[in-house]
């Protein structure tokens, strides 16, 4: 005798609630995916816990997933790549894509460069491994320049911003809300940003380990992040207002990045794996990424979870 459906559905998630493995553990970075997915209610009747772990940045987040700390977590497409590289057990599950305009190569206001040529010999603050390392790569290459033409300091973005305001750097590669932030206060131009240069990639991730016993729950938690991000693509207003208390910048910070990044889930499909192998690629030519310890794209990325997301969309 066949079971009506409702009744299947009720089964399937009986049993998640009792699986020993119904704890999922998430990293998050201040106002991302935690901020979101409150804000937009769609964490109500989890039929599983749901443990939150706060990080500054992607690297320490991929980090404690490397040591089991962590289940998942949402990361840019440079960082991932660096870890996969590194061998750290991880895949991703979704992909988002946003518009680059916030992923930027800044000067000061009154600087005489005016182009990414103008680069050359000037020094660029940027954190290792990030998306701006990537943009400040990639804006080389299309201007026909090796990754040498340009010094690179390695600095968190705090220090990169005092650094470019004192001159001791010439520019600063950035994301977001730094762009903003900066843009707004009126203490930078953007030389170039990432549009056309870089695929604007973001990921949620999880560990291998993770991805064989906490299916269910990264399905459930992706199409929750799913709907979430959905709601703020409609109007990123009401996400502006709570992320502008929790950080505490003005809210036209947040309103002008959300509003312009188009932030949106996205099929891993072919187009998303090309995208990610010539992140690899990239840093395989600058020197980043040895070529015997590149991955491959199509390794990396679980389709799997795809039809999932979709269904939400």
């Amino acid at each position: 005798m066949r079971l009506p459906l409702a009744v299947l559905a009720l089964l399937a998630l009986a049993g998640l609630a009792r699986a020993d493995e119904a704890v999922l553990r998430v990293g998050d970075q201040r106002g991302n995916a935690r901020a979101l997915m409150e804000a937009a209610g769609v964490l109500a009747d989890l039929p599983y816990r749901l443990d939150w772990s706060e990080f500054p940045a992607a690297a320490p987040l991929l980090e404690a997933l490397n040591a089991g700390a962590i289940d998942a977590g949402g990361v840019g497409d440079a960082p991932f790549t660096f870890a996969a590289a590194a061998g750290v057990p991880v895949k991703a599950f979704l992909a988002f894509r946003n518009r680059q305009d916030g992923l930027a190569i800044l000067v000061a206001k009154d600087s005489p460069i005016r182009t990414v040529a103008d680069l050359k010999g000037k020094s660029i603050a940027t954190n290792r491994g990030s998306i701006g390392h990537q943009v400040v790569l990639a804006a080389l290459e299309e201007a026909g320049l090796p990754a040498s033409a340009v010094t690179l300091r390695f600095l968190p973005p705090a220090d990169a911003k005092i650094a470019l305001a004192s001159g001791s750097v010439d520019a600063w590669a950035t994301w977001e809300p730094y762009t903003s932030t900066a843009e707004l206060a009126g203490l930078a131009r953007v030389v170039r940003d990432g549009n056309g240069i870089t695929p604007g990639l973001s990921f949620a991730v999880a560990s291998d380990a993770a991805l064989t016993t906490k299916r269910a729950q990264l399905a459930d938690f992706g199409r929750r992040l799913v709907a979430a991000r959905d709601w703020a693509l409609k109007d990123p207003a009401p996400y502006a207002a709570i992320w502008s208390k929790l950080i505490g910048l003005p809210e036209a910070v947040p309103l002008r990045w959300f509003a312009r990044a188009q932030y949106r889930a996205v099929p891993i499909d072919e187009a998303v794996i090309a995208d990610e192998q010539r992140n690899i690629d990239l840093y395989v030519r600058s020197g980043l990424i040895p070529q015997a310890r590149a991955p491959k794209a199509a390794a990396i990325l679980d389709r799997s979870f795809e039809p999932g997301a979709a269904a939400v969309r």
